[in-house]
C-alpha cells in the first residue's frame, strides 16, 4: 500500500482538486449566469487546469503514463469544450446549453476521479475494476440528472434568446 500523498506535486494536486470539487459543487447548485456563478466558475476552471496539469506530472502509481493521465487529457478537453461556447461570439445563444452540458460532465469527471482514487486505495481489490465501478457509478447517476435538466437549460437559453431578439 502506497502513502496517501508522496510529493509536493501530489499535495498541490490534492489541494487544487479539493478547491475544484468545492467550486464545482457550488457552480452546479447555483443559479446560472449570475455574477457569483461566473466568478466561482472561473475559480473552478483555473483549479481544474492546475489539477489536470499536475496530474500529468504524477507517476508514482504505476511509474509510467497511464489511465489517470489519459483521463486528465480527456478532462482538459471537456473543460475546453465547456468554455468554448462562452468565448466564440459567432455561436447562437442556444449553444450556451453546450457550455452547461460539458461543464456538468467536467465536474462529474472530477468526482469520478476522486471516487476512483479512493477506491484504488482499498487493499486487495482489483485496480481497473474498482476504477471502472467508481467511474460508471458517478457518470451513470450524473447522466440521469443531466438528461432531466437538459430540457430546462435548453428552454432557458432559447427564452433568453427570444427576449434579447425582441428587445
Amino acid at each position: 500500500m502506497y502513502g496517501f500523498v508522496n510529493s509536493a506535486l501530489g499535495w498541490f494536486h490534492l489541494a487544487t482538486a479539493l478547491l475544484a470539487m468545492i467550486a464545482g459543487a457550488f457552480v452546479l447548485a447555483a443559479n446560472k449566469g449570475t455574477v457569483q456563478h461566473k466568478r466561482v466558475g472561473y475559480v473552478y476552471v483555473v483549479a481544474m487546469v492546475l489539477v489536470c496539469g499536475s496530474a500529468l506530472g504524477i507517476y508514482n502509481l504505476t511509474g509510467r503514463f497511464g489511465v489517470f493521465h489519459i483521463m486528465a487529457i480527456v478532462s482538459s478537453l471537456t473543460l475546453v469544450l465547456g468554455m468554448a461556447p462562452l468565448f466564440i461570439k459567432i455561436l447562437p445563444r442556444k449553444y450556451k446549453a453546450v457550455h452547461v452540458w460539458f461543464m456538468y460532465y467536467s465536474v462529474l469527471g472530477l468526482y469520478a476521479a476522486f471516487a476512483s482514487e479512493l477506491s484504488v486505495r482499498i487493499p486487495d481489490k482489483p485496480f481497473f475494476a474498482m476504477v471502472g465501478i467508481a467511474t460508471a457509478t458517478i457518470f451513470g447517476v450524473g447522466t440521469v440528472f443531466i438528461l432531466k435538466k437538459e430540457k430546462i437549460w435548453t428552454k432557458y437559453f432559447e427564452q433568453r434568446l427570444q427576449y434579447q431578439q425582441s428587445a
